[in-house]
């Protein structure tokens, strides 16, 4: 049973609970078979904490700090576990139906026999995870890192592998399927072919297109896939961009075309982030006072920190990025070369830099 001295600090708080977490490091929560439903624990320290056989159903575990954390036979349906830090954390056993741990850490964690049916693992890190017997019914791993996951004797159905690297990962061909799943083009290009046939049988690829899987990677993918940031103000400009981009073999997307009506905007934008490899910025008097775009920026300056690789492109419109004192734009001046398209208008100048944009979005063979 939870120590309920531990249960009553966790409810005053986020701040109370951290400093009582760094005054008594030594200390280990104890919650375990606490009742935790659509509790908000964002942004808390539970690293180490005993969360056995708790009931966490539709928790806020957005950026919480999990690592170690033990949720063995726990209950987390529906919980939402966003950009959370859960390196090593174990959930044996545990009910993990329709989490969200997209953009989570989840490298070495311990997931052997979870129920992880519809959980979202979009842009998590899962590298030397042991995922074995788990239940993967439906579970989304687009853009998840997977080197070095263990899948042995796990059951598949309806599960998406999209745009992932699936050569590192281990013991893919003893995956039971009960039914078919998705493989994309992206994971075939990724894992340069490197994916066991039984494993591409049993999710349903069929057979001729397993025999000419290789003839498929023979040519590389020129340029990395962006997303657009942008204020609608210079709708004209990105139309104009996002035209030329794919034109030019660019695989690119912005908010005006992707974002259904009635979706989640921050929630949507995140995913979207994710999915695509760069984020094209776009810079203005506009878009630098913009809070959408600010958050934009925070996902992929977070997604980079996680990833360590550049993934935010900058380019101006104009010299508002270059006269602002402080806050983001200030950090995006400091810390990169941006692109400069202020003359856009004049033919011969913006074919320059788009074909400086092509030659820094190209892929590294």
């Amino acid at each position: 049973m939870a120590n309920q001295e531990h249960l009553n600090l966790l409810r005053q708080g986020a701040k109370t609970w951290n400093q009582w977490r760094q005054k008594y490091a030594e200390v280990q929560p104890d919650l375990s078979s606490a009742t935790l439903d659509n509790a908000d624990l964002s942004d808390y320290d539970l690293h180490g904490a005993n969360l056995r056989k708790a009931s966490l159903i539709h928790a806020n575990l957005y950026e919480a700090y999990l690592s170690y954390a033990i949720f063995d036979e726990s209950n987390l349906n529906g919980a939402f576990a966003y950009v959370a830090d859960l390196v090593g954390a174990s959930f044996f056993k545990t009910n993990l139906l329709f989490v969200a741990f997209n953009g989570a850490n989840l490298s070495r964690a311990n997931l052997r026999g979870a129920y992880l049916g519809s959980a979202s693992f979009m842009g998590a890190n899962l590298n030397h995870a042991d995922l074995s017997h788990a239940h993967l019914n439906g579970t989304d791993f687009r853009t998840a890192s997977l080197k070095g996951t263990i899948f042995e004797q796990a059951s598949a159905r309806w599960t998406i592998w999209g745009a992932v690297d699936l050569s590192l990962a281990k013991g893919l061909a003893t995956i039971k399927h009960y039914g078919p799943s998705t493989i994309s083009i992206d994971t075939i290009y990724q894992s340069h072919g490197k994916i066991s046939e039984k494993f591409l049988r049993g999710t349903g690829v069929p057979e001729p297109f397993i025999l000419y899987a290789q003839s498929l990677i023979a040519e590389h993918i020129k340029f990395h896939s962006c997303f657009i940031s942008y204020s609608t103000k210079d709708q004209l400009f990105v139309e104009q961009l996002y035209l030329d981009l794919q034109c030019n073999g660019v695989r690119c997307w912005f908010a005006p075309e992707d974002l259904k009506w009635g979706d989640k905007i921050r929630s949507r934008i995140d995913e979207s982030i994710h999915l695509y490899e760069k984020l094209l910025l776009i810079l203005s008097e506009h878009s630098v006072c913009s809070q959408w775009v600010e958050q934009e920026v925070e996902t992929a300056l977070a997604k980079e920190r996680k990833r360590g690789h550049i993934v935010l492109f900058p380019i101006r419109l104009d010299n508002a990025v270059m006269n602002i004192g402080d806050g983001w734009p200030t950090l995006i001046r400091n810390t990169r070369n941006i692109g400069d398209f202020t003359c856009w208008k004049q033919c011969d100048t913006y074919k320059k830099s788009l074909d400086r944009l092509l030659r820094d979005l190209k892929t590294e063979v």
